[in-house]
C-alpha cells in the first residue's frame, strides 16, 4: 500500500466521524473535532509550535469536503474555520497507517 492512498471517504455527520478506507482495506474513523484540532493550516501550526493548542468542541462537523488536487481534501467546519489542506499522508499519520 502506497502512504496516503484513499479509496473512499464516508462523513458520518451526525456522529461527527469521517470514516476513511486506505488502499489494501484498512478503514480508519477520524472524529471532526479530532480533525479540526489538527489544521494544518498556517495559523494553526502557528499556534501549536508556539505552544499553544487548537481547541476544538466535541460538536464541530465538518461542513464542507472538497479535494484539493489529487492527493488532500479542504476542509471547511462549523465552527467557520475552512483554510486547512489535508493531504493524504498527513491523513494516514494521523491514523497509524504505514506502508
Amino acid at each position: 500500500m502506497s502512504v496516503g492512498t484513499i479509496e473512499a471517504i464516508e462523513n458520518r455527520s451526525r456522529a461527527g466521524i469521517l470514516a476513511v478506507r486506505w488502499a489494501g482495506g484498512s478503514e480508519h474513523a477520524f472524529t471532526h473535532a479530532e480533525l479540526r484540532a489538527a489544521c494544518p493550516c498556517s495559523g494553526c501550526r502557528a499556534l501549536r509550535r508556539a505552544g499553544g493548542t487548537v481547541q476544538a468542541s466535541a460538536e464541530v462537523r465538518l461542513t464542507v469536503i472538497e479535494p484539493a488536487g489529487s492527493n488532500a481534501l479542504n476542509l471547511g467546519f462549523s465552527d467557520g474555520h475552512a483554510r486547512g489542506i489535508y493531504p493524504f499522508a498527513l491523513l494516514a499519520e494521523l491514523a497509524g497507517v504505514h506502508s
